[in-house]
């Protein structure tokens, strides 16, 4: 903390008079908001000095082509700290979940947004065409090499937390095909890597683009299914086609490409892009026991079956689709039943001075809990740069007996409407906890709630951090 107020300082000219944490997902970054007087910005800590370097050039060298990435105003002498431009909270994906909580969805104006995303995205990997990839990490080009350690990702993460039957030799044979097949098309363009809807900012109604230190030289197909198979956004199948066309005349008319090679290496691209994601999903949540990433690997799912169902690639891969197929096979039930027809428990935290939560569902009610008569660690200097969900505040409100006891009543009246609702066959629930911030008391309850349910319950928990998001 004291290196970054330092930093700030130095770089502002003013005092530092707010340092507020901020969630970073499945990234092992750590970042905050902050203020001082008239000004902020958004503060990164990162031990992996290379990680670091390759986001500090690659903002520099982007910037001066004229796209929208954020500006780095100060680095640490260390390198694993630095200040970056703040673009505020909005991204492309809260659009999406706010339409949806209010009963919308993929609307016209939706579908317009994603195509200035996609317009963007062409800039983008164009403009990337002359940058110095030695500088790219952990390696300049998305290669075979690169395109092994995702598949890896997917079959050690994945496969083997699923416990997923497969012959490994088989598989690794299969493996070295579609890594052939990937490469057969021009791999020149910057490829973003995590290109998709939580990286993408909306400010003063321009779009910019953060979280591209993965960048490096690859294929323009990459960076398209990372945006239109993103598991959250769900983007239906027909705007999914909608918006591939609209990309793929866009990109010609800048280069000349074979737009029928273009769209059925794209449908390569996308099954390796939700292999990785399912890596993902299994190492960050069966392995480091992130509900959030659990959550979407129905998701996933359901895009694997999506696609395994219309697109048949033009090489031989027969024991990894037949790894696929085992995979929607055995997750199909439960998907369906957690994603269409069962019970969802969405579980909030908010702040009061924000505002209430509503209900996602649009049928209004569910449970809203005042967490502000609990202690409070925000009232401790050394608690508030962190969150409910770091174990310095769990440790400080867990095992309190009134935090305790307030628990205990909030799970007794959920309980008892959770089993009503399985029986009635009713589909939403929500449960909010609120407190001053919406940083510490709120969130600790809310992990708590949602883990209990889940342990105690056959329904789909989702949580949500307003205020964190």
């Amino acid at each position: 903390m004291e290196v970054i107020r330092k930093l700030f300082e130095q770089w502002s000219g003013v005092s530092c008079t707010e340092i507020l944490s901020l969630g970073a997902n499945g990234s092992n970054r750590r970042y905050w908001r902050v203020i001082g007087d008239g000004c902020s910005c958004i503060a990164a800590e990162n031990n992996d000095v290379r990680e670091n370097e390759a986001f500090i050039y690659y903002s520099s060298a982007l910037r001066e082509q004229g796209i929208r990435v954020p500006e780095v105003y100060a680095v640490s002498e260390d390198r694993c700290h630095y200040l970056q431009q703040d673009l505020g909270d909005i991204t492309l994906y809260s659009i999406l979940f706010d339409k949806r909580r209010n009963g919308g969805g993929f609307d016209n104006e939706m579908v317009e947004l994603y195509k200035r995303v996609l317009d963007d995205l062409t800039e983008i990997q164009l403009a990337g065409r002359g940058l110095d990839y030695s500088k790219a990490y952990p390696r300049s080009d998305f290669d075979a090499q690169s395109i092994q350690w995702d598949l890896n990702y997917f079959k050690y993460y994945f496969l083997k937390l699923k416990y997923i039957p497969f012959d490994e030799q088989l598989l690794e044979q299969d493996y070295q095909t579609l890594i052939q097949y990937l490469l057969d098309t021009d791999c020149g363009y910057f490829m973003y890597r995590d290109f998709q809807s939580r990286n993408i900012m909306l400010k003063d109604g321009e779009l910019y683009y953060i979280d591209f230190q993965g960048g490096r030289r690859g294929a323009a197909q990459y960076d398209v299914a990372s945006l239109l198979f993103s598991a959250k956004s769900d983007i239906p199948d027909a705007i999914r086609t909608e918006l591939l066309n609209y990309y793929v005349n866009c990109l010609s008319s800048r280069v000349a490409i074979d737009k029928e090679d273009f769209k059925q290496h794209y449908y390569g691209y996308v099954l390796i892009r939700i292999m990785q994601a399912m890596g993902a999903y299994g190492y960050r949540g069966y392995f480091e026991k992130k509900d959030y990433f659990i959550e979407s690997i129905p998701l996933a799912i359901r895009n694997l079956r999506s696609v395994i169902e219309k697109i048949d690639l033009p090489i031989e891969i027969p024991h990894l689709k037949g790894v696929w197929k085992t995979i929607v096979a055995m997750e199909e039930g439960c998907s369906e039943q957690q994603i269409n027809t069962g019970l969802t428990v969405t579980v909030n935290s908010f702040s009061y001075k924000k505002g209430l939560p509503q209900d996602p569902s649009g049928n209004g009610g569910g449970y809203m809990f005042d967490c502000r008569a609990l202690p409070n660690p925000g009232r401790y200097p050394e608690y508030r740069c962190y969150t409910g969900k770091d174990q310095p505040v769990i440790d400080f409100l867990q095992g309190d007996p009134k935090v305790e006891r307030f628990l205990e009543a909030a799970e007794m009246l959920v309980g008892d409407s959770i089993t009503k609702y399985l029986e009635r066959k009713f589909t939403s629930l929500s449960v909010s906890f609120g407190c001053t911030g919406g940083q510490h008391r709120s969130v600790f309850c809310a992990e708590r709630m949602a883990k209990w349910i889940a342990e105690n319950f056959q329904c789909h928990v989702v949580i949500n951090h307003r205020e964190q998001q």
